[in-house]
């Protein structure tokens, strides 16, 4: 069996020449910022290959396309996703 991650989403990613670090967050059941939201916290961090990272990526835009697609993830007229979807069909 392997082990299973859980996060919240992505809160940063940095490129260093040919490596790429994607820092994973969750957000903090007990820690707050000042309007009472949850911090979010790193939990974990993703370090592959600059051409990894972006076959993942291309590999990513199609899953995003097939929730919009399916109805599962609605996107706002305004959104840069919405705007990438209706370029690709």
């Amino acid at each position: 069996m392997i082990d299973e991650i859980y996060s919240d989403g992505i809160s940063e990613i940095t490129v260093t020449g040919s490596i790429v670090r994607i820092d994973l967050m969750s957000l903090s059941p007990s820690d707050r910022d000042p309007v009472n939201n949850p911090k979010p916290v790193l939990r974990r961090r993703i370090i592959i290959p600059a051409d990894a990272f972006a076959n993942a990526a291309d590999l990513m835009q199609k899953a995003v396309q097939m929730l919009i697609a399916s109805g599962t993830v609605q996107v706002r007229k305004t959104s840069i996703l919405r705007a990438r979807y209706e370029l690709m069909t």
